[in-house]
């Protein structure tokens, strides 16, 4: 079974309150280590007024993973540690976040500090739209439009997707299935048109990105 990869997909942000003091957590995703470089200057330049902008970023994936935070002046131990243990623990690669705080005027001490900046990630992480990376093959299938409303239903039924279709005398459809996915797809395609059917492998691909839900 290939290794499943879960990447955030876009940008989000979200913004929590702890005593007075503002904590907006951006992440992102990040496949270099000067892409996630480029993503924490362009927050730290957004908010350039703000009192601290706390950077953490996993670039990579499972065991061959770039992992780096920094506390941007707060209290050693007290903000990048707990950003990045939220990242580490999410599952997820490929991905960076940059927390900004804006002080309240209250001191927060070193355990609010951490628990401040491991909510704001977690916060974050709620609402950032991921992605998984997988093997896929794109296929092409050439259909009468009898068959065609049923095969636009099995396709998904079977985890797969229409990236494009052409109609002319009879239907050009070009499909992509996660690699594991794809046999079991040509079974139900046979079964549905008494072997009438087959779709043809144009391109395997080892990297597709799909989106997938948010993570909740």
């Amino acid at each position: 079974m290939e290794e499943i990869r879960t990447i955030p997909a876009g940008f989000a942000r979200q913004e929590i309150l702890v005593v007075n003091s503002r904590f907006i957590a951006s992440a992102g995703p990040v496949f270099s280590v000067e892409e996630a470089r480029e993503f924490i200057q362009n927050i730290r330049s957004e908010f350039a007024d703000a009192t601290h902008n706390v950077p953490a970023f996993l670039v990579g994936h499972g065991a061959s993973v770039t992992a780096h935070c920094t506390d941007d002046g707060e209290p050693s131990g007290t903000a990048g540690r707990p950003a990045l243990t939220v990242l580490q623990g999410s599952g997820l690669g490929d991905v960076a976040v940059v927390v900004t705080r804006y002080f309240g005027g209250t001191k927060l001490g070193t355990g609010g500090l951490v628990r401040a900046y491991t909510s704001a990630v977690q916060e974050v992480l709620k609402v950032l739209p991921l992605a998984q990376k997988r093997a896929t093959h794109t296929a092409m299938l050439v259909l009468p439009y009898p068959y065609y409303e049923r095969i636009k239903l099995l396709v998904p039924e079977c985890q797969g997707e229409i990236c494009d279709e052409e109609f002319g005398a009879d239907v050009t459809l070009t499909l992509r299935f996660p690699v594991e996915y794809f046999d079991g797809f040509q079974e139900e395609l046979q079964e549905m048109t008494r072997g009438s059917l087959q779709a043809v492998i144009i391109e395997t691909d080892e990297n597709t990105i799909f989106p997938i839900r948010s993570m909740k």
